[in-house]
């Protein structure tokens, strides 16, 4: 599986290790997201959010996240990943005066509003995790749904 990780991306994930065999990264531009599968980069991708950047997000660049959402909200499956735990921002264990329940609120309010699943993975190893078992479980369901519409259309032919 090749992994497109978007240019902008800092920090981003190698996807290395045993768990990760068969995995390649290659750097590419995304419109929406961080990760995404090569070729089905407009169906599925992951963004990745540390808690400051997730917090920034929820509040000064909030409209440009919005529109991220609003754009995602057109794709087959989106994630936000989150190196943090729930509990860190609800209890408001962050460096910043956002008010912890207005952000969990937030959060929940996109969820509601655009779909967007937010995982809240509680480090960058778990959410690089994450972001592969995503991307690779989409691929594998999305393999499966072809496969079938080939029977189908082999069983009426």
């Amino acid at each position: 599986m090749v992994i497109v990780r978007d240019s902008r991306e800092q920090a981003g994930y190698s996807f290395d290790g045993p768990r990760y065999e068969g995995v390649t990264v290659e750097a590419g531009a995304l419109a929406t997201g961080d990760y995404a599968v090569k070729g089905l980069e407009s169906l599925c991708a992951v963004e990745r959010k540390e808690l400051s950047d997730l917090l920034h997000c929820l509040t000064g660049d909030r409209p440009r996240f919005t529109r991220e959402l609003e754009r995602a909200r057109g794709m087959d499956a989106f994630m936000v990943v989150v190196e943090a735990t729930w509990s860190d921002l609800a209890g408001g264990r962050y460096q910043s005066r956002a008010n912890p329940h207005a952000m969990c609120q937030s959060i929940l309010s996109f969820t509601a509003k655009y779909g967007t699943t937010f995982l809240f993975a509680g480090s960058r190893a778990a959410g690089e995790y994450a972001t592969w078992g995503f991307l690779r479980q989409y691929v594998e369901t999305a393999r499966k749904r072809l496969e079938a519409i080939r029977r189908a259309v082999g069983a009426a032919a």
